[in-house]
């Protein structure tokens, strides 16, 4: 695993997302209900940057695109026109900045 920095804890408000460029894949990082998560950063149904969708407050991010839910969580897809869930990525908040934890590129 390579521990990417994504950015200070507090630079990250509630329903707030922010994009990062990790090696081999862009992730979307967010903070929802005072918790940080972490999804790959392209809607599993189009070519959408889920960071900046919208973050709602039953734990969800919506598709700025076509309006796909996904839980944050689990990365499941919740309704139509997205089926496939997007990635989740472990996340670590140390020494008051965010991390995300991601698979070795080989």
């Amino acid at each position: 695993m390579a521990r990417i920095l994504v950015c200070e804890d507090t630079a990250l408000s509630d329903g707030e997302a922010i994009k990062v460029d990790a090696p081999g894949e862009a992730v979307a990082v967010f903070r929802s209900n005072g918790e940080v998560y972490a999804l790959a950063d392209r809607c599993s149904h189009g070519n959408a940057s889920m960071s900046d969708g919208y973050v709602e407050d039953d734990g969800t991010v919506e598709c700025p695109l076509h309006a796909a839910r996904f839980c944050l969580k689990t990365g499941a897809a919740l309704c139509q026109p997205a089926t496939e869930p997007l990635r989740t990525f472990p996340i670590a908040v140390v020494e008051g900045k965010i991390y995300v934890d991601m698979p070795e590129v080989a």
